[in-house]
């Protein structure tokens, strides 16, 4: 498939998907929100991939939504809103429901809802000067509902708070501070910060027990305690039955390291 706003690979297992509008500031339109789904489906369902790289091109990771999305969204009606809701949060929910982790390389801000893409996803490697998270959305009359139900499960809500109703930003290590990230590196080191990383993925890390515990973060915080623990019950005897969870127990017996 041949995609316009963003590039797309896929080998040695991992799927790369790079926001490509450096010269918007890797800003959010209703293309690139749909390629961005796209891709994420493609990677998330292709057998070959175990691990997703979402990186951006240029020195901003994104800036939100562009501004002739804002424009056409002033003019709109509630039902443009709403379908513009829906194209986000089909977006995030792809992210985080995907059954592959999935790492962001943030090189420069991130801001709005690209703030909420990166608390999305599973593991955050920011780049210690270029890197900044934040969610300007009150300062321009706007509630960033989308992104602060993800921002919220990133970081908690006394953080979430206090980062978007200051409306301010917070710098790679702050945010590495209050969770939102997951390592911070030197700028020029944020690939092979995601190489070491992403090796461990690959090869110590069962793909099955990761789908599955994925599943398991999606679904259970939507439960009732009895509920998530029949769930979960069920999911762990389900884990033990297939074939990666038997070829790892036994191993684990013989004293071998595991090479998945």
């Amino acid at each position: 498939m041949e995609f316009r706003s963003i590039l797309y690979s896929a080998g040695e297992r991992i799927a790369r998907i790079t926001l490509n509008r450096a010269d918007s500031r890797n800003a959010l339109d209703e293309n690139t929100v749909n390629e961005l789904t796209t891709a994420v489906g493609m990677a998330s369902r292709d057998p070959a991939v175990k691990v997703v790289h979402l990186a951006a091109a240029g020195k901003t990771f994104c800036a939100g939504t562009d501004t002739a999305t804002l424009e056409r969204l002033a003019a709109g009606d509630l039902e443009q809103h709403r379908t513009d809701s829906i194209r986000l949060s089909t977006l995030l929910r792809a992210l985080h429901e995907s059954r592959k982790p999935v790492v962001a390389l943030v090189q420069g801000p991130a801001l709005g809802v690209g703030c909420g893409i990166v608390c999305a996803c599973d593991f955050v490697l920011a780049a210690r000067d270029g890197a900044r998270f934040g969610c300007p959305d009150v300062q321009r009359g706007i509630a960033p509902a989308l992104v602060m139900l993800f921002l919220c499960k990133r970081v908690g809500e006394g953080r979430a708070r206090e980062l978007i109703l200051s409306g301010g930003s917070a710098t790679a290590l702050e945010a590495h501070r209050m969770g939102l990230v997951s390592a911070v590196c030197a700028d020029e080191k944020l690939a092979a910060e995601a190489a070491v990383l992403t090796d461990t993925l690959l090869h110590r890390n069962s793909a099955t027990a990761m789908a599955l515990t994925k599943e398991l973060l999606a679904k259970l915080p939507g439960m009732n305690m009895s509920d998530a623990l029949d769930f979960a019950t069920n999911m762990n005897a389900a884990a033990g039955m297939t074939a990666e969870g038997k070829k790892g127990v036994q191993e684990f017996l013989n004293n071998q390291q595991s090479e998945w």
